[in-house]
């Protein structure tokens, strides 16, 4: 039987852990999943609903770190989750993603010693090997340092087993699964598309729409990154840029509470925009809502790398606002395209994918929905690397 903590922290994550746990839970003699909820996203609405719409059970371990700079966050995480290594005494400590809870819980595995073995519990990082090369990115180190403390790294593409030997990370470490936020995908669509998200958002927004929204008539845009909401000077520009796409097509936009709170603080002008324009902002969507607009949209704006993945694999353009992106993948076999942070281009970049010739993606190996199964299998076949 091998213990294993799969350790979740911010709404990205559980997307991925929600398949692997599934897929673990099919052989009890094999694996004991526990999941570590680190409490990174801890509203309702960022981390509760999730939980419910994947399906997952109450995490079995929460350590309700909550916010904070990158610093005490990742601090507190560290100080939190030895604790429960040291009670629990897992054989693997499966960490998703890049935020600050991946790689708080790596360092603490790689460095502490159980003392009946000395021995720390295997690490495994489920979507290893991307990178952005923009080491301005706090997910980049985090990135980079999980993957050269970990001794499994499961990739998502062929790019993320170049990137690890260019590192000189030995390649038996590295193990090409696919991607497990595409296993989600496929197993709740079908789900999603009985969502009333839209009849919900026609009735909120009833006296701002001209007509109402139908599918392939709306954008969806996404924001989350500090260069793109923490500056109000960005954050202004974005939004006003939104204000003008939307006066060709109504623009919903599901905001983080952080930012909307930042909203209070921008300038009369661009409230203004917002507010004359059919940019209709709504608080953070469950995962079901959230993937019936995203396959029902006409186009996507986003800065987020799942965002990138998923439309992709819906074959949705995608538009995304930031100057480089960890996925090069979405770009050349994907809907994806890199957008200039400028006001024009924006318009522009959106005003051609709504009225011009829209990029077709292509099948990408491996985002098949079967990431997690072939996950397992590994581990079950090679336990004895890490028991």
């Amino acid at each position: 039987m091998v213990k294993v903590f799969l350790v979740a922290g911010a709404r990205p994550n559980f997307m991925k852990i929600a398949p692997i746990y599934a897929e673990m839970k099919k052989y009890p003699e094999w694996f004991e999943p526990i999941i570590v909820h680190t409490g990174q996203h801890y509203d309702e609405r960022m981390s509760k609903i999730f939980f419910e719409d994947l399906k997952m059970p109450k995490p079995h371990i929460y350590l309700g770190v909550g916010s904070g700079t990158h610093a005490h966050q990742t601090a507190q995480i560290m100080i939190a989750f030895e604790e429960i290594l040291l009670k629990y005494r897992p054989d693997l400590v499966l960490v998703v993603g890049d935020v600050n809870s991946t790689i708080a819980c790596s360092l603490v595995a790689a460095k502490i010693r159980y003392p009946e073995t000395r021995n720390h519990p295997a690490i495994g990082h489920v979507e290893a090997g991307l990178r952005s090369f923009d080491r301005d990115m706090p997910e980049e180190a985090n990135r980079v340092l999980t993957d050269h403390l970990s001794d499994i790294l499961f990739t998502t593409c062929s790019d993320g087993g170049k990137n690890l030997a260019h590192e000189g990370i030995p390649a038996e470490k590295v193990v090409f699964v696919g991607n497990v936020m595409i296993d989600s995908l496929v197993q709740f669509l079908p789900l999603a598309r009985s969502s009333t998200v839209l009849d919900d958002l026609n009735r909120t927004f009833s006296e701002r729409l001209r007509e109402p929204l139908q599918e392939k008539a709306f954008a969806l845009a996404t924001l989350h990154r500090p260069s793109n909401v923490d500056s109000s000077e960005s954050l202004s520009m974005i939004l006003e840029a939104f204000a003008e796409i939307s006066r060709d097509v109504p623009i919903v936009f599901p905001m983080h509470p952080r930012t909307q709170k930042l909203m209070k603080g921008l300038p009369d002008k661009t409230r203004r925009a917002i507010d004359q324009n059919p940019v209709l902002i709504t608080d953070p969507l469950g995962y079901l809502d959230f993937l019936f607009l995203e396959q029902a949209a006409k186009l996507v704006l986003t800065d987020s790398g799942g965002v990138q993945e998923e439309t992709s694999f819906l074959n949705i353009p995608c538009l995304t606002l930031r100057p480089n992106t960890e996925r090069p993948i979405t770009l050349t076999e994907g809907t994806n395209r890199l957008v200039p942070l400028e006001k024009e281009a924006i318009i522009d970049f959106a005003g051609k994918s709504l009225n011009g010739t829209v990029k077709q993606a292509r099948s990408i190996r491996f985002w098949d929905g079967r990431a997690a199964e072939r996950m397992v299998a590994y581990l079950e076949a090679n336990r004895e690397r890490f028991i």
